[in-house]
């Protein structure tokens, strides 16, 4: 019978053997850190991770986030081992096609990934996202003697992942918040893809993360260590004052005899030769492939066992809770299946015809109603509150340590801001919203591409959406924005035309819960149009919408369509264009992701093909709106960047004027 440090050692050299026999039959992967990293992830597999292979998504469980995910072939292994529902058949599948164990882990795909990693400092970024939602459900839901949220947030990063100007961002967040319960094991193996790090890489890590306010361990020997790998995370358990970083020196590809500690190992597949060579140094049969011994997987699946030991002592805690507190219970399974309170649509606020108001204010007035019947609503913005209107008024600052309040302070740091939305939307209990203004959703990108990927339900508020913010000058003057976010699937970009429309985009962005929505608003004030004698601002929950149809008796000869503060223009011109015996039509089209969902009944009601002389209104890109106004149609638009003025005089000078609009459809009849 094996000894215990015996056993431990088969059980990391099984994580090692899977790991680089399903990169060798894949021929591709990376296997440098699956074997470089084996041991201190099956120490806190094995010892410290709570959690249920059975049911994977128990809401109490610790969350593991591979961060640094090229090495995901150590995280299948552990979850088959553990006893996921991942097959042998889906290792041997790695990275083909329609298989469980895609080239870098993926939410929703594999059971047990919580998050979507493979782009570097994600991974790390959504991990306090995850740290910081623990935090706010704890403080709304537990109660003395009922720790109903109790769990720790693990992440395993890299060197790359440290270099990323996104990790930084997150990890100086999470320091200045003291998320005592987030803990971050570093693989610093010195080595990444084009060579050692020292080309490019020769800072203290653990003096930074010190410097953020972390507590900083370091492991001296992270290949064999196990001792002291299991008090290094003991030791971050127990510091609940500061978030932890277990600095773990390895060793890139251990066990290979000619490319351990080599960037070799780090991005290719070692090769059969090297593989066999590699097995037989650490006491393998090099021609056993997928080998599982059966005392590493008897000891592995004890997993399987503690976890639901846990989770039914969690299951007969909530019961007595839900006993105890029957309101609170009902609301944690609301929360934690994503529905909104019922009636939550009734703090909605109207705003009157004729009423001049920024979309950014009237959004901004619609989240403080919706916040006081969502308590679930969690967010900020990027040091921008009072100009983007999203601070939650009278409802604090967000507490890393207690987890009250619910503005979130982000500081400069939007992209961090953006993956930790990503990491709350990720652990589920929570609506995260951001705000910034609309030029630096730039800045975003990455983290929003990811929740498109992913289908999580954030929420970003860009304000300052266009030219019409004037005086600020070219660098916060978005022109080719929406078109690039319009570019992106799965993302709904809403540009409202007036308060009425800005309400319904909150009301649309709430009520969507497969994917984020971009909220796009205006810092000028434009006109609440009279919806008694114009189509309702609920359209926009249908993309586009026919706001200002032609005269009753008539056929439309024109198209006019616009977005946001255009389409007060695009009302001006319908007027003069009548006066001239031109029946127009205006259609509002806040949405187009919205409206490409509708059927072509729809579409063509609002659009009717047979109309041809079609101009659109947006100030930004005109690429993309040939797809609207056809081949016969023009687009106004900027395609080139703007300027330093008074917005009125900006808006003139790039001809967004009624009488340009007007001689534009002219020129097309």
């Amino acid at each position: 019978m094996a000894t215990a440090p015996e056993l431990d050692l088969l059980c990391i050299n099984t994580l090692r053997t899977l790991s680089i026999d399903a990169v060798q039959k894949a021929d591709s992967g990376h296997p440098g850190l699956p074997l470089g990293a084996a041991p201190m992830a099956y120490v806190l597999w094995q010892k410290h991770l709570k959690h249920d292979p059975s049911k994977p998504h128990w809401a109490d469980r610790d969350r593991f986030v591979l961060s640094a995910g090229h090495g995901c072939m150590l995280h299948y292994a552990l979850l088959h081992l553990t006893g996921y529902p991942l097959t042998m058949e889906d290792l041997q599948a790695f990275r083909q096609w329609g298989s469980k164990t895609p080239g870098h882990p993926e939410y929703g795909v594999t059971p047990g990934i919580e998050a979507t990693t493979g782009p570097l400092g994600q991974g790390h970024a959504n991990a306090v996202g995850m740290a910081m939602a623990e935090r706010a459900l704890a403080q709304r839901f537990n109660r003395p003697g009922f720790d109903l949220v109790n769990h720790h947030t693990y992440a395993l990063i890299s060197d790359g992942d440290v270099m990323e100007g996104v990790a930084c961002e997150a990890a100086s967040l999470a320091g200045h918040l003291k998320l005592g319960k987030l803990i971050c094991l570093y693989d610093a193996n010195d080595v990444t893809l084009d060579g050692p790090a020292s080309l490019s890489f020769s800072e203290d890590v653990a003096a930074r993360y010190a410097s953020y306010g972390w507590h900083v361990h370091t492991v001296a020997n992270g290949d064999n260590d196990l001792k002291a790998l299991d008090t290094a995370i003991a030791k971050a358990k127990a510091e609940t004052g500061k978030p932890s970083l277990i600095v773990v020196k390895t060793t890139i590809g251990f066990g290979s005899p000619n490319k351990a500690g080599k960037s070799s190992s780090h991005g290719s597949p070692l090769g059969p030769d090297e593989v066999a060579l590699t097995k037989k140094a650490l006491g393998w049969t090099p021609e056993h492939t997928f080998h599982v011994p059966a005392d590493a997987l008897g000891h592995f699946r004890t997993a399987v066992t503690k976890g639901a030991a846990a989770h039914r002592e969690w299951e007969a805690l909530f019961a007595k809770y839900a006993q105890a507190h029957p309101e609170l219970a009902a609301e944690w399974a609301r929360v934690m299946t994503g529905d909104l309170p019922a009636g939550w649509e009734s703090a909605l606020p109207t705003f009157k015809a004729g009423e001049a108001v920024e979309t950014r204010t009237a959004a901004g007035k619609t989240l403080n109603a919706v916040a006081l019947k969502v308590p679930e609503l969690l967010g900020g913005d990027a040091d921008l509150g009072g100009s983007t209107k999203t601070v939650l008024k009278d409802l604090g600052s967000f507490d890393g340590q207690s987890g009250a309040g619910r503005n979130v302070h982000f500081g400069v740091r939007e992209h961090a801001m953006a993956s930790i939305a990503n990491g709350m939307a990720y652990h589920r209990g929570l609506r995260p919203f951001t705000a910034t203004f609309f030029t630096f959703s730039d800045y975003m990108r990455p983290a929003v591409r990811l929740a498109a990927l992913n289908h999580l339900p954030v929420v970003h508020v860009w304000t300052h959406d266009s030219v019409g913010l004037g005086e600020d000058g070219p660098t916060h003057q978005p022109i080719e924005h929406l078109m690039s976010l319009r570019a992106m699937p799965n993302l709904y970009v809403v540009r409202p035309a007036d308060a009425a429309e800005a309400v319904e985009a909150w009301k649309l962005a709430l009520l969507r819960r497969q994917g984020p929505t971009g909220l796009v608003l205006t810092r000028q004030k434009v006109p609440t149009f009279d919806r008694s004698a114009m189509g309702s601002a609920a359209g926009l929950h249908k993309g586009a919408y026919v706001l200002s149809a032609e005269p009753v008796g008539t056929s439309a000869k024109a198209l006019l369509i616009a977005t946001g503060s255009e389409v007060q223009l695009a009302v001006g011109a319908q007027v003069e264009l009548q006066k001239a015996g031109i029946p127009t039509r205006v259609v509002s089209m806040p949405c187009w992701e919205a409206f490409e969902a509708q059927d072509a009944a729809y579409q063509e009601n609002v659009l009717p093909a047979s109309v041809r002389a079609r101009v659109s209104i947006e100030a930004g890109v005109t690429f993309g709106w040939s797809k609207w106004v056809g081949p016969q149609g023009k687009a106004i638009g900027i395609d080139h960047y703007g300027a330093s003025a008074p917005a009125e005089v900006i808006f003139e000078k790039l001809g967004f004027t009624v009488a340009n609009i007007v001689s534009t459809v002219k020129s097309l009849l």
